[in-house]
């Protein structure tokens, strides 16, 4: 398939599957007091599992999901992607008890791990090298509006409609989205040097999954509970199997030998922290909005949107200068960290206007660090690992998100209300962020260089070793 065959209804497509699956993880949160009403009468736990089962199923099978589109096929496996996210969606809308309304979470959340390295993986196959970069702006532009889409969604609907409705309106779009898929979308070549690696796969996701587990409950459990150590031991333990087998196997899922390179372990560093400190602000934003000043679940939602402004607009600025990622990705995040801290410091008296333009600063950060910081994981893999290059990207998105929820809310635990324990909050993210800033900075400096990974049998080069 030639490099210019990225056509504009195809990319549009792309960034809208990757949209509606990000959407997901933060559309349920503004559903939690219809939910807690509702005729189901889950328990405080089986809410969590319910906002909690996307999210996991999401980060774990990244991964593996990636390596399997680059393997067998990624518009199939985007396609498959759709067909179980609307099946969790319809299943979700459906449910009778708790427990089938969080299985039905976490088949979507599992269709959304197939969607987003899929959408990536096909955009930098057909993609020409020129447009790759502004074409990437694009698609980080999209997995950020998703988690200010699904503020909005789910506050119109927790507003408006029942909390099935959202579940319900999820099984159309996906299926309008999979034959818009089948019709645009050219099918772009396999890679033969993908591996499944089905031991390494069954490590690596038992080990996401329960370090995962640990980082989301540990407010709720206790950071000292026998359950979240466990979690975390375990997640360790299956880690470090995980690497022993992959530099011992013929063909491993990936070498972990990768992350020797500076520029990967910086822009996956920088990755997270982006999204640690995004979610934390959306874990706190409809508290704050409907809770503080007391607006409505519609309201609240709208009520974000500054925060899609600046991730519009700033990219395409953004592009112009990602020949030079070190200052535009250290600035962009040190933009995210000082919003925060601006936005810790409101009250209850403080107009709308002044919480906006904290929103904005955020908003321009992102925007503007993300783009580049997404470009150096994609490109510290080999062109035909791009699958699995996005889901290492998209794991350290969601490990973030999960991280910041987790800090923000056990701050807030430890204060009487929220009104007393926003600002420890975001501050406490916010300083992080910044301190996790200078750490990002300081791997993207040096010198351009390549380093040879080993791959098999073969030799790959593993692009950007420094700056």
């Amino acid at each position: 398939m030639p490099s210019h065959a990225l056509k504009r209804p195809v990319l549009l497509v792309l960034c809208a599957c990757v949209l509606v699956a990000q959407s997901m993880v933060a559309a349920i949160n503004l559903l939690i007091p219809e939910l807690s009403s509702s005729a189901l009468h889950p328990s405080h736990s089986e809410i969590l599992w319910t906002v909690d089962a996307y999210v996991i199923a999401f980060a774990g099978l990244l991964v593996p999901a990636g390596a399997l589109g680059d393997r067998y096929g990624r518009k199939g496996a985007l396609l498959a992607g759709l067909a179980l996210f609307a099946a969790g969606a319809a299943t979700s809308a459906l449910a009778p008890d708790p427990a089938v309304l969080i299985a039905g979470r976490g088949l979507s959340g599992a269709g959304a791990a197939l969607i987003t390295p899929a959408t990536m993986s096909i955009l930098i196959q057909l993609a020409a090298p020129e447009r790759r970069a502004r074409a990437l702006a694009s698609w980080t532009l999209a997995l950020g509006l998703g988690g200010a889409a699904g503020n909005i969604g789910g506050g119109l609907v927790g507003q408006f409609l029942s909390w099935r409705a959202l579940f319900a309106a999820m099984v159309p779009l996906a299926a309008l989205l999979a034959l818009t898929v089948a019709v645009t979308t050219p099918r772009t070549a396999r890679s033969a040097h993908s591996n499944l690696d089905p031991l390494g796969t069954l490590f690596l996701t038992a080990g996401l999954v329960a370090a995962l587990f640990g980082i989301i409950e540990g407010p709720a459990y206790g950071w000292t509970s026998a359950p979240i150590l466990g979690s975390f031991a375990a997640g360790a333990l299956l880690t470090t199997l995980f690497t022993r087998h992959a530099l011992r196997a013929p063909r491993p899922l990936f070498d972990p030998r990768v992350f020797a390179s500076a520029r990967l372990r910086s822009a996956s560093l920088g990755t997270a922290t982006g999204f640690f400190g995004l979610f934390s602000l959306f874990f706190v934003n409809s508290q704050y909005l409907q809770g503080v000043k007391g607006y409505g679940a519609a309201v609240t939602g709208v009520a974000i949107m500054p925060l899609t402004i600046g991730m519009a607009l700033v990219p395409r600025l953004a592009t112009r200068w990602s020949a030079h990622p070190r200052p535009v990705v250290g600035a962009g995040l040190a933009l995210i960290g000082l919003g925060l801290l601006g936005a810790s410091t409101v009250d209850a008296a403080t107009p709308y206007r002044t919480y906006a333009c904290w929103l904005l600063v955020i908003s321009a950060g992102t925007g503007l660090s993300m783009p580049a910081l997404t470009l150096g994981v994609v490109t510290s893999l080999p062109p035909h690992q791009a699958g699995l290059g996005s889901g290492l990207g998209t794991t350290a998105r969601e490990t973030g998100a999960a991280l910041g929820v987790a800090v923000t809310g056990t701050v807030l635990s430890a204060h009487t209300d929220l009104t007393t324990g926003m600002g420890p909050a975001l501050r406490t993210v916010a300083l992080l962020v910044l301190a996790a800033t200078a750490l990002v900075v300081a791997g993207y400096g040096g010198r351009a260089s390549t380093r040879t990974i080993a791959s098999g049998k073969e030799r790959v080069l593993s692009r950007s070793t420094g700056a």
